[in-house]
C-alpha cells in the first residue's frame, strides 16, 4: 500500500535528477511535501463538511436556483480578488472554451447530480461515492492522456465497486427503497464523472500555463450562467430563504467550499497530477460519515462498515506503486 506520505512526496522525486546540489534538492523536496500536505488536510477538512451543508440547502429554493447562487457568488468573489491583486490571467479563446467546458462539469452537472443525490440517500454515503473519483480519474487520465492503467488500479477500482454495493446493501436489500437509493447512486456515480472530467480539463489548462485562480472564475461564471439560462427558460422561480439554516449552509459552500477548496484541490492536480491528487478523497467518507451519523441519523451496519474500508483500501491500492521486478543476467541484477 502506498500511505499518504508517500503520495505526497511523489512530485518532489523529479528533482533528484535534475542536476541542482543535494541540500537544495533536499529543501525543494520538503517545501514540496510541505505546501502538498497542507493543501491535501485543507481540501479534506472543507470538502469533508461540505456535504451536510448541502444537505441543509434543500428546502422551498429549487436546486439548480441554490446552485446558480452559489457559483455566481463564488465567481464573483474570485473575480474581485483577482482583479483588485492584479493576477488575473488573459485567456485565449481555445482557454476560454475549455473554460466553458469546466463549468459545464465541475460547477454545473455534477452539483445538479450532487444535490438531487442529497434527496435520496444520506449525504455521508454521496462522499463514499464520489471518493471513487480516484479510479474515474485513472480510467479519464488514460483518455486524455493516453496514460497507461496499471494492474492495482483496475484492482483498486474493482475493490472499491464492492465497497459500494456493501455500503449500499441495507438499502438495496429492502424493495421499498431500492428504487429510490438506485436513483441517489446513479446521480452521486454521475456527478463523479462529471467532476473527474472536470479534473482532465483543469489539468489542461495548468499545462497551458493558466492557474486555477483563474480557470476557476470563468468556469464558476459559465456554469451559474448556464444553470440560470435554464432556470429561465423552464420557468424555475429564483426564490430565496432569509434564514440562518439557508444562508449560513451558502455563504459556507461559497467562502470555504467552493473559492477555497476548489482552488486548493486544482493546485494539488497541477503539482502532481489528477490521479494522485484525488488521494485526498479517501478521507472525506471518514469525516462525512461520521457528521451524517450525528446530524442525520445515519446508522451504521456491519456491510457498511466492511463497504467503508473495501472503498477506502481499492482507493489506496490505486496508489500503490508497482516495482520493476529485478532480473538476473550474468550473475548481475538487471
Amino acid at each position: 500500500m502506498t500511505p499518504l506520505p508517500v503520495a505526497l512526496e511523489s512530485n518532489a522525486q523529479d528533482c533528484a535528477s535534475d542536476g541542482r546540489p543535494a541540500r537544495r534538492r533536499l529543501m525543494a523536496h520538503q517545501g514540496a511535501c510541505t505546501m502538498n500536505l497542507s493543501l491535501y488536510l485543507l481540501t479534506v477538512l472543507i470538502w469533508g463538511t461540505t456535504w451536510i451543508a448541502l444537505k441543509l440547502q434543500l428546502g422551498d429554493v429549487a436546486i439548480p436556483v441554490s446552485i446558480v447562487y452559489r457559483f455566481a457568488l463564488a465567481a464573483l468573489v474570485l473575480f474581485a480578488f483577482l482583479l483588485l491583486s492584479k493576477r488575473l490571467q488573459p485567456v485565449n479563446r481555445r482557454g476560454q472554451l475549455i473554460c466553458l467546458a469546466q463549468g459545464v462539469c465541475l460547477f454545473c452537472v455534477n452539483f445538479m447530480c450532487f444535490y438531487t443525490a442529497s434527496q435520496w440517500i444520506p449525504s455521508g454515503l454521496i462522499a463514499v461515492v464520489f471518493s471513487t473519483s480516484t479510479l474515474w480519474n485513472a480510467l479519464n487520465a488514460r483518455v486524455f492522456f493516453r496514460q497507461k492503467i496499471a494492474g492495482n488500479v483496475m484492482a483498486g477500482g474493482a475493490m472499491g465497486l464492492l465497497g459500494l454495493a456493501c455500503l449500499f446493501w441495507p438499502e438495496l436489500s429492502g424493495h421499498s427503497a431500492s428504487r429510490e437509493t438506485l436513483i441517489g447512486l446513479g446521480l452521486a456515480l454521475l456527478g463523479t464523472l462529471c467532476f473527474s472530467a472536470g479534473n482532465m480539463l483543469s489539468s489542461l489548462q495548468q499545462k497551458a500555463g493558466l492557474r486555477p485562480l483563474t480557470t476557476n472564475a470563468w468556469g464558476m461564471l459559465y456554469g451559474a450562467t448556464i444553470l440560470g439560462m435554464y432556470c429561465l427558460l423552464s420557468g424555475t422561480p429564483f426564490t430565496f430563504e432569509w434564514n440562518t439554516r439557508y444562508v449560513g449552509s451558502l455563504l459556507f459552500l461559497v467562502i470555504p467550499g467552493s473559492v477555497i477548496a476548489f482552488t486548493a484541490y486544482l493546485t494539488l492536480v497541477g503539482r502532481m497530477g489528477p490521479e494522485r491528487a484525488a488521494y485526498c478523497t479517501v478521507l472525506f467518507p471518514i469525516v462525512a460519515l461520521n457528521i451524517s451519523t450525528w446530524v442525520e441519523g445515519y446508522q451504521w451496519t456491519l456491510a457498511a462498515l466492511l463497504g467503508l474500508g473495501l472503498v477506502m483500501v481499492g482507493n489506496v491500492l490505486v496508489f500503490r506503486k508497482v516495482r520493476p521486478v529485478a532480473v538476473v543476467v550474468g550473475g548481475k541484477l538487471a
